[in-house]
């Protein structure tokens, strides 16, 4: 369906009944991401609300990058809420996603029953993880240069960024999408207002930490994050902290290892509902 959510439309999904799952995808994804953990959290008695983000899938795509801004992607989040008259609700992002379902935790608790980092841990966390992973996130730079970044991306019918996507499942279908010039564009929007040149020089300041239930997955074949920078996200969660790892996953967990993430997020939903 597609819904208005500050002056934005956003295509969702919604279906299930019980406790609210909101879930998050990231770069370059849709709300079909979580195909195989929509199925599983409906079946076990929870409502799933998928969103494709501002600049994705079929949702509207800002033409100004200030249109991108972080602050808006959770002011969207909380709106989805507000729309659906969804009081409180589990919180579930990947990559982008996550780092988007963080800030959404810190900005409004109170309406955060758990959160579920995928891949992405806290920016504090992501900051001070050393050369390893500034050297994983050498394309955060590049995303930076408006028409260079396309035009590297989309060269020789989208070699680079098959190379780039080259442990995504469905790369095919990434690249169909992106061959629209402003769906290429609107998507790295979001490393243009998210993640300025000066962040990837030094750890950001002033971020707060979360302050609620989080559980946090990290995947060994993730070519994009290192293990500390999740891991070190315990040091930036005032509540109670889980972390998991799945062995011999790419950085697309949902779709490469739906099981493995389906039983962790299960048994993590249902331990903060008993809460």
């Amino acid at each position: 369906m597609r819904v208005e959510i500050n002056g934005i439309g956003l295509e969702v999904q919604d279906s299930g009944e019980g406790p609210a799952v909101l879930l998050v995808h990231g770069y370059p994804d849709t709300h079909a991401l979580w195909r195989h953990q929509v199925a599983a959290l409906n079946a076990a008695g929870y409502r799933t609300i998928a969103p494709d983000l501002r600049g994705f899938g079929a949702s509207d795509k800002p033409q100004d990058v200030d249109g991108y801004d972080l602050a808006l992607h959770v002011g969207d989040l909380l709106g989805l809420l507000d729309h659906f008259e969804v009081r409180q609700a589990h919180l579930v992002g990947h990559d982008w996603g996550a780092a988007l379902a963080q800030l959404t935790a810190m900005a409004a608790p109170a309406r955060v029953t758990s959160l579920t980092c995928l891949s992405v841990g806290h920016p504090g966390s992501m900051g001070s993880a050393g050369l390893e992973q500034r050297e994983k996130s050498w394309y955060f730079l590049l995303f930076q240069f408006p028409d260079i970044a396309e035009e590297w991306l989309s060269r020789d019918d989208f070699a680079n960024m098959r190379d780039w996507l080259t442990t995504h499942p469905e790369p095919d279908e990434v690249i169909d999408r992106m061959r629209d010039p402003q769906a290429l564009t609107a998507g790295l929007a979001i490393y243009r207002k998210g993640v300025p040149p000066e962040m990837l020089l030094s750890r950001p300041a002033d971020i707060p930490p979360i302050p609620v239930p989080t559980m946090g997955v990290w995947s060994s074949g993730d070519r994009y994050l290192t293990e500390q920078s999740m891991t070190g996200t315990a040091e930036h969660v005032t509540a109670s902290w889980r972390y998991e790892r799945l062995d011999g996953i790419g950085h697309w967990m949902p779709l490469e290892a739906p099981q493995a993430v389906n039983e962790l997020l299960l048994d993590f939903l249902s331990s903060a509902d008993r809460r």
